[in-house]
């Protein structure tokens, strides 16, 4: 089975997921800049699920770019990941029209625990269908960054009742953490 269909269609629905979040902005009534002061909460959540989009599209780009072939596994497995980071919207909007209040940050967590999660199951299943010797196999060796950020999401889950900007600085180092690039596939193709 040929892996362009999967790729094309993960691109397809990560465009919408963006789209979807930006048009959940609403435009400030007022051409000053006190009026953007109260949707500074929402703008800084979309920022951070932009990032997060951007990290995993491409994760997923380089993932995409080291396989060999696809199974139904491979695809559910992904539709799997897609699934989560659906969500994302949601609890972006919840958490930024809500000031960053404890449950929705703590709830923006979760749902990156369970795309973090997601993804960690899609890469199991990419490599039980590759042989070991396989680009991919080797490119997804030592994936420190991929166990740090479960921990990290795991930290700040409670951390978010205890104060919500230690959870959303939390989530913020995750994401400068990936927006260090990952040599391990780009050494692996090249």
């Amino acid at each position: 089975m040929s892996k362009n269909r999967m790729e094309a269609f993960s691109d397809g629905v990560l465009a919408i997921i963006i789209t979807i979040m930006v048009l959940e902005l609403k435009v400030p009534h007022g051409t000053n800049l006190e009026s953007l002061i109260p949707i500074i909460p929402v703008l800084l959540s979309y920022i951070l699920s932009f990032v997060f989009l951007a990290i995993y599209w491409n994760n997923h780009h380089h993932l995409c770019q080291a396989i060999e072939k696809v199974n139904g596994a491979i695809l559910w497995a992904n539709i799997h990941l897609l699934f989560w980071l659906s969500l994302i919207p949601f609890v972006t909007g919840w958490m930024g029209e809500n000031d960053f209040a404890p449950l929705p940050v703590a709830t923006y967590g979760a749902v990156l625990l369970l795309a973090a999660t997601a993804y960690f199951i899609l890469t199991f299943v990419l490599k039980a269908h590759h042989e070991d010797d396989s680009k991919l196999v080797r490119a997804l060796e030592n994936d420190f960054k991929g166990k740090i950020s479960v921990v990290i999401y795991v930290m700040a889950i409670p951390l978010a009742f205890v104060h919500p900007l230690i959870a959303a600085s939390l989530y913020i180092l995750v994401a400068i953490m990936w927006l260090v690039p990952d040599k391990r596939f780009e050494r692996i193709l090249n």
